[in-house]
């Protein structure tokens, strides 16, 4: 295990390879599972105050699933999630003309109306956050679904922890993400 700060890392994150390959997968993590993307408290207060920017990128399933659940549901753990599609692709999912599940909010942030960029859960997997009370710890989720993702990323040769540097930036901050690199790639002494 490798511990950054309030953190404590897989070392599958160091050692596991990943990179998205949706021509393979077609957005398959939008869809499987048993419920929505999960959701972090203060996403909830971002997705009220920008949904009506999102809102136009979403299909009518997708904009009925919010109308009859609302923007997010509170699931029997006490977690928050995006609702789903009759029980399957999340509500803010849509096909493209290719058939690849996309991110309505990320198609909302690609074209400036948002600032928000998706859900960090969604941003950052493979890998999954457990919060305990000192620290989270950053695990490696491992899924058949995404088992082109593991093999295009080790054909490539580029480990979880890089894939993910963005999502990972953007969660723990530069100062967090260069620790745990300098950890990683540090020549180790005997």
């Amino acid at each position: 295990m490798i511990i950054i700060q309030n953190t404590i890392v897989s070392d599958d994150v160091r050692d596991q390879f990943f990179v998205c390959n949706l021509e393979r997968c077609k957005g398959a993590c939008c869809v499987e599972g048993d419920l929505g993307a999960p959701l972090e408290e203060e996403e909830l207060k971002i997705l009220e105050q920008e949904y009506d920017k999102i809102k136009p990128y979403m299909t009518l399933g997708g904009r009925h699933a919010i109308e009859e659940q609302g923007l997010y549901i509170k699931d029997w753990e006490g977690d928050y999630s995006t609702p789903t599609i009759d029980n399957r692709e999340c509500a803010y999912a849509l096909y493209d003309e290719r058939g690849i599940l996309k991110c309505a909010i990320e198609q909302a942030y690609l074209a400036g109306a948002t600032t928000f960029k998706k859900p960090i859960s969604c941003h950052l997997y493979p890998i999954r956050i457990s919060k305990y009370d000192e620290f989270d710890a950053l695990n490696y989720d491992r899924w058949h679904i995404c088992n082109a993702a593991c093999s295009f990323g080790e054909q490539l040769g580029v480990p979880v922890y890089r894939f993910l540097k963005e999502p990972l930036i953007r969660k723990y901050g530069e100062q967090w993400y260069g620790e745990l690199v300098q950890e990683i790639e540090a020549p180790k002494v005997s």
